[in-house]
């Protein structure tokens, strides 16, 4: 069996830490009464995620896998109930909400981050980093009471070859933090920007965006070289110069941006749809991550679905690159002291659904 358990997390692991593949872009919207709504894409250019829904009632009990493959690391109860996107097993929820109102997401953040190194004699009170969104929000309410109960916990990965992570995580009053492991230590860092993807670290993309000083919204105002007079070619030539490719940098930059010009709405429905649109602009068609006469997985695109979530009304809302039709999960229809655990997959049939026009 424990065999069984390693060969499983290695081929998970295999398929979740190809370089080429790491790609997660976020976003928060915030309304004009300033109710927060993450949003974020994630990609794999690898191979279909097998991505799903999983909702957990209060009560339910986990523990964490370890890097031998066993599975008999830190064990927790739900405190809270919650759903969660996870991907490949059930318990590795990578995007959530819980019934506090407590968001929290992973995005990948390879070679800038270092967990603490696994000690065996701590494995109760190891979690593994593909499991510590449902620890956060199985058991807390608030981000304090997460920064508090971090301290006593080692993080892990599965496999020492997989990447390390980074995480979102927000409250329903708008406060959001990034948490990322450095040199073997938790770091906290307020977002207030509310933007996050994956490598470098948080701090130093809020640096680069310095260099981007000259961007705006609106047009550029006429100019005159000698006796020539220049103008735009169109709209939004303030914004010449925004760098378009799809590094990490890049994404950043472009979502901070985009997010910041975005107008407030006052719905959060209408807010979650914005969101949407604006993560348009991140999808990241599959074959550009790979180099010329290599093979291209069978997959539609790289970025496998996308998540808005509506915090002050208890709802997660999701499309993936088999059908783009917004689905929602109404988390305040779901009684958590009385639902069993469940999880099924985002796409039942992995086919997009076309609505035809009936011409009379």
């Amino acid at each position: 069996m424990k065999n069984f358990i390693s060969t499983l997390i290695l081929v998970v692991l295999m398929a979740m830490c190809c370089v080429k593949a790491e790609a997660c872009t976020g976003i928060t919207l915030t309304t004009s009464l300033g109710y927060p709504v993450p949003a974020r894409t994630i990609e794999w250019a690898g191979n279909d995620l097998e991505s799903r829904w999983s909702v957990v009632p209060r009560g339910y009990r986990q523990q964490s896998w370890l890097p031998d493959g066993t599975r008999d690391g830190m064990a927790f109860t739900a405190r809270y109930g919650y759903v969660g996107l996870a991907v490949q097993q059930a318990e590795f929820v990578v995007d959530g909400l819980n019934e506090a109102g407590l968001s929290a997401a992973l995005f990948y953040f390879p070679h800038y981050g270092r967990y603490p190194d696994y000690d065996d004699s701590r494995k109760g009170r190891t979690v593994s980093d593909l499991q510590l969104v449902s620890w956060i929000l199985s058991s807390f309410s608030s981000i304090d009471d997460v920064k508090r109960a971090i301290a006593d916990v080692d993080v892990a990965t599965i496999d020492p070859r997989g990447s390390t992570v980074h995480w979102r995580i927000t409250e329903e009053g708008g406060r959001q933090v990034v948490l990322e492991y450095i040199d073997g230590r938790p770091v906290f860092y307020e977002n207030t920007l509310g933007v996050l993807t994956n490598s470098p670290s948080f701090d130093w993309h809020l640096t680069n965006l310095n260099n981007y000083v000259n961007l705006t919204s609106g047009p550029v105002s006429t100019s005159k070289v000698g006796d020539m007079n220049l103008a735009a070619f169109g709209g939004g030539s303030g914004m010449h110069g925004l760098p378009g490719d799809v590094t990490p940098p890049s994404r950043f930059v472009r979502a901070a941006f985009f997010q910041s010009t975005a107008p407030k709405l006052m719905s959060c429905e209408a807010t979650v749809m914005q969101a949407f649109h604006i993560l348009n602009n991140f999808d990241i068609p599959v074959g550009i991550q790979f180099a010329q006469g290599n093979p291209v997985p069978d997959i539609p695109s790289a970025t496998q679905w996308t998540v808005a979530t509506d915090i002050c009304n208890r709802r997660i809302y999701y499309r993936t690159m088999h059908n783009s039709n917004i689905r929602c999960i109404d988390l305040s229809t779901i009684n958590f002291a009385k639902v069993k655990f469940q999880s099924q997959p985002l796409d039942p049939v992995k086919r997009q659904s076309v609505e035809m026009v009936k011409i009379k």
